[in-house]
This record gives structure tokens, sequence and C-alpha cells, in this order.
């Protein structure tokens, strides 16, 4: 018997890997928690450089769409291996399908061999809020109020992290064009939190209304602009996960101060043409604010964005914390090299 990272397998390394679907990934027992506490050991690992990401390497088989590599090695945690996704913002409306699907490669650091491939969706959808929310605690203490753009798959899971790290929050405002969306995540997720969750009027209102404001519809090159930047008062904290689509790109570029997730990703994205202005000026790398690194908020009256597109090491980290508890608990299907 072999053993990856620190807990005994029964993995035949080199020979063998264990697959598991997206219902096995949910069902391994990793919770919110611990999803939560995972990215912010990735965050914390990438805001003080002890980590290896290369900035994402994508193919474009249509103007639209792009498929990336994402590969991270995160030594502190063990963790190596890849995250192999795909964006066709057509995809829900056209076909029915998620616009973000992928599959995610653990590899064991020792031989190199793979040992573990899985789907990506449902990690993908846990680690993102949790960078937000993690953002949004260090950005915005205190804030009584929280908005989220978007009530599919990634703004249903963004309204129930915001309460665990915005332990002040008293109000979730939550909008989307789909009005079916909407009432579904206020039906599904009131019940499950104490924070009164309240459908949003407009883009406007909820600008107007909010502190603490996400964002996770599609991701276009061409910039929608959907909130207007003189609606945005000082003080706000804006958290995008959606790159330069939703947004007014002269709120990021008159921002007090601009952060992102990565800058050599986010400067990737920039030649790709997903920010046609130009990328804004950068001031911090979101794990360096959450490292102590670089300040968070100095003022009341700072208006921040803090862009946060994904890094493979929050994937590789929750994926490696996922492969373990399925070995551990039976789950997943081994299959031969």
């Amino acid at each position: 018997m072999r053993t990856v990272g620190s807990v005994p397998k029964d993995l035949e390394v080199g020979r063998e890997l264990l697959y598991l679907r997206r219902a096995e990934c949910m069902d391994v027992g990793l919770t919110r928690d611990d999803i939560l506490a995972l990215t912010r050991e990735a965050l914390l690992a990438h805001g003080r450089k002890e980590y290896e990401m290369p900035a994402k390497v994508g193919v474009h088989p249509y103007e639209d769409v792009f498929y990336h590599a994402m590969p991270a090695y995160v030594p502190a945690k063990e963790a190596v291996g890849m995250k192999w996704i795909e964006c066709y913002p057509r995809n829900p409306a056209e076909f029915d399908l998620p616009q973000t699907t992928g599959l995610l490669v653990i590899n064991d650091v020792e031989t190199g061999c793979p040992i573990g491939v899985m789907d990506s969706t449902w990690i993908t959808a846990m680690r993102t809020p949790a960078v937000t929310v993690l953002a949004a605690a260090a950005l915005h203490p205190g804030a009584k109020s929280f908005g989220m753009f978007g009530c599919g798959v990634q703004g249903t899971e963004h309204v129930r992290f915001a309460p665990m790290a915005l332990g002040d929050l008293e109000e979730i405002l939550v909008y989307d064009i789909d009005e079916v969306a909407t009432d579904r995540l206020i039906e599904t997720i009131q019940p499950e939190i104490e924070v009164e969750i309240v459908r949003g009027e407009s883009p406007r209102q909820m600008v107007e209304r909010c502190e603490v404001l996400s964002s996770a519809t599609v991701i276009t090159r061409e910039t929608l602009a959907v909130v207007k930047d003189e609606w945005v008062p000082p003080g706000r904290t804006l958290l995008p996960c959606d790159l330069n689509t939703f947004w007014d790109p002269k709120t990021s570029r008159r921002a007090d101060r601009y952060i992102v997730d990565s800058l050599e990703e986010h400067q990737l994205f920039a030649d790709m043409g997903y920010f046609p202005g130009g990328l804004p000026e950068v001031a911090a790398e979101t794990g360096e604010v959450l490292a102590g690194i670089a300040p968070g908020r100095q003022s009341a009256s700072e208006l921040i964005v803090c862009s946060n597109i994904g890094m493979a090491v929050c994937d590789i980290v929750v994926g490696q914390a996922i492969l373990e508890r399925a070995l551990e608990k039976g789950r997943g299907t081994i299959l031969p090299l």
C-alpha cells in the first residue's frame, strides 16, 4: 500500500487511479466550512508566493468560447494537478447545458503518476464563492448588505456562503433577468440561512442599497455594462466573477483600489480581448490582502473592485481533499492506468 499525502490509500499508485463523478465529489463529506478553510489556505499560499501556477493556457474553437488548462502545485498541501475547463456562454440557452464544465486531475507529487480524475463542476461552484466571500470579509468587514447578480449555480452558492464569512449581514439582495431563477434561489436558500433574502428590483437599486456586491453572469469579450458607473457610490466593494462583462469598465478604472486574484491571469485575459479598454492598474492580489501583505480597506469611502476569475491553486487544494476523503470512504471507481 502506498500513501498519498498523509492518508493511507488502497490505491496502487502508477497502476490505478480513482474516478469520481460529480455526485461522488459532493458526497465525500466536505462541508462548506471545509471549503472555506481549504480555499483560504490556497489563497494564503498564493499571496505568500508559495506555489507554482502558470497563467491559463487556452484554445478557442469559436470566437465566444475558451478552453483552459489550469495546472498548479501547492507545496504546503502536497497537492499537484490540473483542471481542464471550458466556457460556452450559449450552452444554457441553446443546449440546456451548463456554461462551464470540466475535469480535474490530481497527481502523486512523489512519482508524478495520476491518482485521481474527477468532475470539476462542483469544485468550481464551491471554491468560486468561497474566494468571493473571503475577499469580501477582508475588504469590507462589518458589511450589513450583500447583493448578488446572477441566480444560477454560482449565484446560489454565493448566497449560501455569504453569511458564513460576513457575520454582520442583515440582508442579501438577489437579481437575475430570469425571474424564475430568482424565485427558485430565494425559495431554496431562505430556509437554510437566517439572513433575509430580498428580490432586487433593478441593477441600479441593488448597487444603491448594497455595500458589497458580486456578479456571476455570462463571460463575453463584449462589455455589457449592465451596471452604469454613475450608479455606483463611494464606499462599495464590488467582487465580479465574470471578468469585465457585467460592470461598466469606467468603474474599475476609477476605483480607489483594483484588486485581482491573479495578476498574470488577468493580463492574459486582457491580451485575449476581455478588457477592451485595457486592464486597470492593479493594486494587489487577493491572497496578498488575506495574508496581510497588502492592506485591505483603508477608509469607509473607498471604492474597491476585486476581480476573481478563478485560480488552479484553489481547485487543486480542494480536489486533493476530495480525493483523500473519497478514498477513506470508499467512494468512486478505481480504474486501471
